[in-house]
């Protein structure tokens, strides 16, 4: 793995990771990842992925990971959502010089997601592939009502001050729904040793600014637009994966929601993995061998 850093859109410089297989590579993909977490998180699926003839690429977001330099805020993006997405971006143009014509993929997990599908309405039509992992849809009266609770508390502890009030109101519902809870993290994840890393880790599990609270909720509102979901590259192809146990995607219910959006926009080639069993992370979930495969064979169909 080679880790280098690129200047990010917003401020300071982005920490990235690229992995390389040791044969001729076939395709580049580009992973997004969560909030509260960090790329090392994925080197297991992205050696998974190397091993078959994949390049891969990932970046820790501005306020996350190695991102964060000394005396940086954690849990904040500089200059706001579209900052970031600009940051995907930088990096895919980096790809793009180091391996010109391969065929380009993009995952997005989580607040990964959600940059995920603002990429795809900004910059349409060159990608091969998008794997949107656990994602979700939110209702508009929500969302509304988050922003506004955002400006009350950026009033009160400032944008880069931290809200207890919006992490109940986000992330508490969440675990609830798996009382009784060992962990504040249960949701993540059904395999005990997940969690526990996690929770061990100290570039996971921070609390979001009120800035970048606010911004996720203007990400997700933009990306459920009509107008926007309609400046989708229609033949792209788009798979979608999730646990049926994820609160993020309303344990199912919002995952299809987002599909039948994509489908009304004039998307043609969605495929859904919804599994029974599965909470937040689908590439660490009990079945994550099976997860993988199905993720794989998918790609390997579109190249």
């Amino acid at each position: 793995m080679e880790e280098f850093y690129l200047p990010s859109n917003g401020a300071g410089r982005i920490h990235c990771a690229l992995w390389t297989p040791e044969t001729a590579p076939r395709a580049v993909v580009q992973i997004i990842h969560g909030i509260a977490e960090h790329i090392g998180r994925y080197d297991h699926f992205a050696n998974f992925l190397t091993e078959r003839g994949f390049v891969v690429c990932a970046d820790d977001h501005m306020g996350h990971g190695l991102s964060v330099e000394e005396g940086g805020t954690y849990g904040y993006f500089h200059g706001g959502w579209m900052a970031a997405v600009k940051d995907e971006r930088t990096l895919f143009e980096e790809m793009k010089r180091r391996y010109p014509g391969l065929p380009y993929l993009m995952l997005g997990h989580s607040m990964g997601s959600f940059l995920l599908r603002t990429y795809l309405y900004t910059y349409p039509g060159e990608l091969a592939g998008a794997i949107i992992s656990g994602t979700g849809w939110q209702p508009e009266m929500a969302l509304k009502a988050g922003l506004a609770l955002c400006k009350l508390e950026q009033l009160r502890v400032g944008e880069t001050g931290c809200s207890g009030l919006l992490k109940e109101l986000m992330f508490g519902a969440y675990n609830k729904k798996f009382k009784p809870n060992r962990t504040a993290n249960d949701w993540i994840c059904s395999k005990e040793a997940v969690v526990d890393a996690y929770t061990a880790d100290e570039l996971c599990g921070f609390d979001a600014t009120v800035g970048l609270t606010r911004d996720m909720l203007t990400g997700i509102s933009m990306n459920q637009r009509k107008e926007n979901l309609e400046k989708m590259d229609k033949a792209l192809p788009v798979l979608f994966v999730s646990g049926m146990q994820d609160p993020v995607g309303a344990m199912g219910e919002g995952v299809l929601r987002c599909i039948d959006a994509f489908k009304r926009a004039g998307l043609k080639n969605v495929t859904i993995r919804l599994y029974p069993e599965g909470r937040h992370e689908m590439l660490n979930e009990t079945n994550r061998t099976e997860v993988y495969a199905d993720i794989l064979s998918w790609m390997e169909q579109r190249l």
